[in-house]
């Protein structure tokens, strides 16, 4: 038998030592920190920037320096078709974990805050280039048309955005693509304002935009009812040679007297004055009852205290009577100063004093007048 020297013995070390430095990686994690790759570790929910290595019809890849590839797929990639659409490979994207691995090893994505964000910039970016998108139409409501924007959000075209070609009938803008010109965008308020005829009549609108530079507070004018809605009146004044403004006259604006409902004192093709009162944001508001003096400017000469007057029963509440002394001016029997054997009706005219006047707030407070004056009922 040969003799083991020492030096063979090192020369088995060394080679044993050799081999084990060569184990082969045991896990993915192993095998990607053998090759220099960092693996980052990731949690449920949080928010990671990724690049994005493959779109594919149904599947995007975006690399987030996790042991595989983050994917967003099916409904989750769906929600989000028109903000993939402008996306490709090489981009960044602020994507959320939605879960850290599923059944196949996947971690599975979320970029819809991403697509939230962007959705918003892309209407502050139209609005501010003037530049025109496709809207789909909805449904026609009371004071315009619902469409769906891009990104899938929600927006609105008033009835006064809406050109002469539709404006006879608005439904035909239902279910169409509709080029429109951004008006308003409120992230705040979820609220994004369309204008269909700033693309289909130009022409007239900068010739009404320049008339509106020139109407001023306080003009009167004559004007025609387009609309009676619950909430006020849209009319047209014809303020020059063939430009004609649109504006409303909201319920609060139509009598010094509470109006609760116009369809039965207005109807469309009705000619009416009115005065401008508004015209912030090129958003024009009128006035009728403007046009006539504010019957609370003279109230407390009329009306001092103690003043016996006659009125008419106008509506019962849970809190009292309220009675209509003129029109426009309306004073409230509070419950407390009906006495309990009295029963009063809508219609019915009574005697009362004036208990208190508060112009500021446009209040009035009455009591009953009795046979004799009590002061259980003062």
């Amino acid at each position: 038998m040969k003799k083991i020297t020492k030096k063979k013995v090192k020369s088995v070390k060394k080679v044993v030592k050799k081999t084990t430095a060569k184990k082969k990686p045991q896990s993915m994690e192993e095998l990607l920190s053998s090759s220099g790759h960092k693996i980052k570790g990731l949690k449920r929910g949080e928010f990671v920037v990724g690049k994005i290595t493959e779109i594919r019809a149904k599947t995007m890849y975006v690399d987030v320096g996790g042991k595989t590839e983050g994917i967003i797929t099916g409904k989750e990639l769906g929600l989000i078709k028109d903000f993939v659409s402008r996306l490709k490979v090489g981009d960044e994207v602020n994507a959320q974990v939605r879960v850290l691995e599923n059944d196949r090893g996947q971690t599975l994505l979320s970029l819809r805050k991403a697509a939230f964000e962007n959705s918003w910039k892309y209407f502050e970016d139209a609005l501010k280039d003037k530049k025109p998108i496709e809207v789909f139409g909805r449904e026609v409501n009371h004071g315009g048309t619902v469409v769906t924007a891009p990104y899938g959000l929600f927006g609105f075209i008033p009835g006064s955005q809406i050109g002469t070609k539709y404006d006879i009938n608005p439904d035909n803008l239902v279910g169409k693509k509709i080029s429109v010109m951004v008006l308003e965008v409120d992230q705040e308020k979820n609220r994004l304002v369309f204008s269909e005829r700033a693309v289909s009549e130009p022409g007239k609108m900068s010739e009404e935009r320049a008339a509106v530079e020139k109407i001023k507070i306080g003009d009167k004018y004559e004007a025609e009812i387009a609309r009676v809605e619950p909430f006020g009146l849209f009319i047209k004044v014809n303020f020059e040679k063939g430009v004609g403004l649109e504006g409303l006259v909201h319920i609060s604006e139509v009598s010094w007297e509470k109006v609760r409902d116009l369809s039965k004192l207005f109807k469309a093709g009705q000619k009416i004055d009115v005065c401008l009162v508004n015209k912030e944001n090129n958003k024009l508001q009128f006035s009728i009852k403007r046009l006539q003096d504010d019957p609370w400017a003279t109230i407390e000469k009329k009306y001092p205290a103690e003043t016996e007057i006659k009125g008419t029963v106008t509506q019962i509440t849970s809190f009292g009577a309220l009675v209509k002394l003129e029109p426009g001016i309306e004073g409230l029997i509070h419950i407390s100063k009906i006495p309990p054997n009295v029963q009063l009706k809508e219609g019915e005219e009574v005697k009362c004093y004036i208990e208190h006047v508060d112009k500021n707030s446009r209040r009035l407070s009455l009591e009953m007048s009795l046979t004799e004056k009590s002061i259980i009922y003062k």
